[in-house]
């Protein structure tokens, strides 16, 4: 009998699956690489800012020696940028690591991590890997948080409950909660539970959605903010994010975060990217137009699409459990990649990245041919 290896509760993990690389789709389907559109993973569209290619340049002559474990100047821009002290920062290898680092810290094998239903699938993740208990709520009719809900269930935990996950926007579904109902929450829940607001799409936000969060932050020694570089700023490649609370949760996770896990390159860019103002202004207004692409071609094609305040549509694509995998499929054969959505409970739903203006046109030409179709929509 062979000799089992790892525990239990690491072997129930599904390990997470990003958006299909082109190279691979490519090759399985006999494609030109080079056409190709990837939709799939909320990336900038533009790339990366020639601001942070030309931070990267000066720094890679020293790759040589280790980074900066500190990140000190990036920290600095950052607590310049933020009006908090350096000790409030915490640098991680994407905002995925200030997620997992969190979940380590705070909670142990047995504890409650409590969620949303159709949240990021890194929540579930990050419990699993700790032993912790899992706590889904269901979403509210616009499949976002119910932080009613999601505060009733805490409060009913007691003690059990160490962690909670809200996002905003939330992704997959591009959900957008009020400022007055994240406060309301924040102030309610209990001081032993810790609160992850995570802003992976903030820079997104209208200007009439956006709101000061690090302003909770000073008022709440149980509040940490997470942000990435990864979309907005597009830098996804370098993996670099931060998260911002007071030096109680810092401490913490700094005590137990990998040695120089940001690298240099990353560290530089970051810096760049912080201050080209320009270019993240650019992706704003890109992304809303081809939000208005996306979705009023959706109407004219008379297919049900969530509100989004993120960098992403979700569009339903059928009634059934499979229609999701069977419209990915159709798309993929015709060049087009996007994700299907089954993973969080929305089996029916594919998740459109908002691209440049031809890209989008490519997806929507290709989703055009395929709902003619009637047994792939059947």
């Amino acid at each position: 009998m062979a000799t089992k290896i790892g525990l239990d509760h690491v072997q129930a993990i599904a390990p997470y699956v990003g958006g299909r690389p082109i190279s691979e789709v490519a090759r399985e389907y006999g494609l030109d690489e080079s056409k190709i559109v990837k939709l799939a993973s909320n990336e900038n569209p533009l790339g990366i800012p020639e601001s942070a290619k030309q931070a990267m340049l000066k720094v890679a002559s020293e790759l040589g020696r280790y980074p900066d474990s500190n990140g000190f100047e990036l920290k600095q821009v950052l607590s310049n940028r933020l009006g908090v002290p350096e000790d409030w920062i915490t640098l991680g290898n994407g905002s995925n690591d200030i997620l997992e680092l969190t979940a380590r810290a705070v909670a142990h094998a047995g504890d409650a991590v409590v969620f949303s239903k159709h949240a990021f699938a890194v929540y579930p993740l990050a419990t699993q890997a700790i032993g912790a208990k899992a706590i889904e709520v269901l979403a509210d009719s616009n499949y976002g948080h119910d932080l009613p809900a999601m505060l009733r269930t805490i409060q009913s935990l007691g003690d059990q409950a160490k962690l909670v996950f809200i996002a905003n926007p939330n992704n997959p579904t591009g959900s957008y909660l009020q400022p007055d109902a994240i406060s309301s929450f924040i102030t309610q829940v209990p001081p032993h539970v810790v609160i992850v607001l995570d802003e992976a799409y903030n820079e997104y936000l209208s200007p009439e959605q956006r709101y000061d969060a690090i302003a909770w932050v000073r008022t709440h020694s149980n509040l940490i903010v997470s942000r990435s570089f990864s979309k907005a700023y597009g830098l996804a490649g370098l993996r670099i994010g931060y998260g911002i609370a007071q030096p109680t949760l810092t401490d913490l996770l700094n005590r137990i975060r990998q040695p120089f896990n940001v690298n240099s390159l990353a560290q530089a860019a970051a810096i760049a990217a912080l201050q080209d103002e320009a270019f993240l202004q650019k992706g704003y207004e890109l992304n809303k137009a081809g939000y208005a692409q996306l979705t009023e071609a959706f109407e004219r094609m008379k297919m049900p699409y969530l509100t989004s305040s993120g960098n992403f549509v979700l569009v339903k694509v059928g009634n059934d459990h499979h229609a999701g995998v069977r419209v990915n499929q159709e798309l993929l054969k015709r060049g087009v990649i996007v994700r299907p959505v089954g993973n969080y409970g929305l089996p029916q739903w594919l998740r459109i990245s908002i691209g440049l203006p031809q890209e989008n046109a490519a997806f929507l030409d290709a989703f055009a041919q395929i709902l003619k179709d009637e047994k792939v929509l059947a």
